[in-house]
């Protein structure tokens, strides 16, 4: 019966999808040709998730969701977001270090800052300012289409001067209009009281679908939304991250420092080579501004070779492996699952299976990054694929490592002249760049068995096994203890009220009580 109703939902949201496209040709696109970039008319006649994305942030409502495409799209040509480049933009809006993509939040969303003390209003840059800020989530629409956005309002030591109500304005419109299911929340970090009259406004601007997504959070409550190692210093955070440009700071699939030094692969300790291959693959792979200075990077990358080599069956390798329910349509691959590899913590859940399969008619070339190549292993991570033919990719949790939502994985893939037989690694340093298909994969985190709290002790009881109870029970004891010591404060408060009016009520008596004895003195005869 669920499956049913599922299967009607999807139905009925294509059936409303192809209404909203024929619907804006014949109302909007008549009308005039020159309201829109052609090259975004292309994108939204071809890309289901775009009219999607609007239909869904409007209610599914036809009407409503023209509405919205129309006033996104001329916002589009009126800025030129599609030309919009590093380029383009001024050098100093860079350096300030003002705006920038960094870090994931708790639920594995990417973080998009705002250092609100680095802004100053000025009339003769907004406009710069707001090309800036389309930029980046641009670039990052690009990179991870889909994947939503937590913006963080960094308030510290900011003061009126640098709220510009304009440019606030902006931002929000451009996750209420421009970037549709762009946001998933939106956390003002320790805001002077002075700014609450601004942000009152603020949250005017903002509509019924935006305004539950609005945090404010001090430095302390921040920790209950970012884990530390994404918080700065001053935040309470351990994240030793600072920004810098050139170049454009970029985490997606840096390689992290362990104890002994960063995790270098097989081909790196055997030749150097194999390190050039590396940084190769890292050309390859993002464009040539996306590289962060004070890190090596370094990419998995045939790290089990010898398991690679292994002539054993396929169907004993991929068992116990979870299978992918949906698929990506690509243009050289068809990638399975669509968006994410799904990890647990019991033994039968550390194992995911990539289906990879070749839509054209050549050999297909891929290979597979991940941004924690110390905690995975990827079986086989480099290869090819015959045409018409699909390639099965076991994705596996190494030694006792647990998945995390920020780890994300990178499908790479290109297509190869069947008349040669060239090696993967020379193929790979000789594509041109614009040839590779590249699709980003996200790691979800099932549900572990739930834990109950035994009330004669101070710690969690385990119902079934699983990890991470005391550091949750402890989480959530924090939380209980800062909203107390708030309670706290305000009652504090209210009894310090209560007094002064009580105090105040006892000096009106007072002075009524002298001015009915003046009353009566005046009235007594003489």
């Amino acid at each position: 019966m669920a499956e049913l109703e599922q299967h009607e939902g999807e139905q009925d949201i294509e059936k409303k999808i192809e209404d909203t496209r024929l619907k804006f040709k014949n109302e909007f696109l008549q009308d005039s040709t020159d309201k829109y970039d052609s090259r975004d008319v292309e994108r939204l006649d071809k890309d289901d998730a775009l009219v999607e994305g609007y239909l869904q942030w409007r209610a599914c409502v036809v009407d409503d969701t023209l509405k919205l495409i129309d006033e996104s799209l001329q916002w589009r040509k009126e800025f030129g977001v599609n030309d919009i480049t590093e380029s383009t933009i001024p050098r100093w809006m860079f350096e300030t270090g003002a705006v920038y993509l960094h870090g994931y939040d708790k639920e594995g969303n990417k973080l998009f800052w705002f250092k609100v003390k680095l802004h100053v209003k000025d009339t003769k840059t907004i406009v710069d300012k707001k090309k800036y800020v389309a930029f980046w989530l641009e670039r990052y629409a690009k990179k991870e289409p889909g994947m939503p956005l937590t913006v963080v309002f960094d308030m510290a030591e900011s003061g009126l001067s640098n709220i510009d109500m304009e440019f606030v304005k902006y931002i929000i419109n451009c996750f209420k209009v421009y970037y549709p299911k762009f946001l998933s929340k939106m956390i003002i970090v320790d805001m002077p009281w002075i700014m609450n009259a601004a942000w009152k406004i603020v949250k005017s601007w903002l509509g019924p679908e935006a305004i539950s997504k609005l945090k404010f959070a001090s430095r302390s409550e921040v920790h209950g939304f970012i884990d530390p190692e994404y918080l700065p210093a001053h935040m309470g955070g351990t994240d030793p991250f600072k920004y810098s440009y050139p170049p454009l700071p970029d985490d997606d699939f840096q390689t992290p420092i362990c104890e002994n030094g960063p995790i270098v692969s097989e081909d790196e300790l055997e030749s150097k080579e194999g390190e050039m291959e590396s940084k190769d693959a890292l050309e390859s792979s993002f464009s040539s501004e996306v590289a962060v200075k004070p890190k090596k990077v370094n990419f998995l990358e045939d790290s089990l070779r010898a398991e690679d080599n292994d002539k054993g069956d396929t169907t004993s390798r991929t068992k116990g492996a979870r299978k992918p329910l949906t698929t990506f349509k690509g243009a050289l691959l068809d990638v399975s699952p669509a968006e994410e590899l799904s990890f647990g913590s019991a033994e039968t859940e550390k194992r995911c299976l990539i289906i990879l399969s070749n839509v054209t008619k050549n050999k297909v070339a891929f290979k597979v990054r991940t941004t924690a190549p110390e905690k995975y292993r990827v079986k086989p991570s480099s290869s090819f694929c015959e045409p018409g033919a699909s390639v099965d990719i076991v994705v596996s949790l190494h030694g006792g490592s647990q998945a995390s939502p920020q780890d994300r994985f990178l499908v790479m893939a290109a297509e190869m002249d069947n008349s040669l037989s060239q090696e993967l690694a020379q193929f790979w340093k000789e594509v041109q760049k614009a040839k590779i298909m590249e699709h980003r994969l996200r790691c979800q985190i099932l549900e572990g068995p739930k834990q109950a709290v035994n009330p004669l002790r101070d710690s969690p009881v385990e119902v079934v096994g699983g990890g991470g109870g005391q550091q949750e029970f402890h989480t959530a004891l924090m939380r209980v203890i800062t909203c107390n010591a708030r309670l706290e404060q305000k009652l504090n408060s209210c009894l310090w009220v209560q007094k002064v009016l009580i105090g105040l009520v006892l000096v009106l008596l007072v002075l009524n009580l002298l001015c009915l004895r003046l009353l009566t003195t005046s009235q007594q005869p003489s």
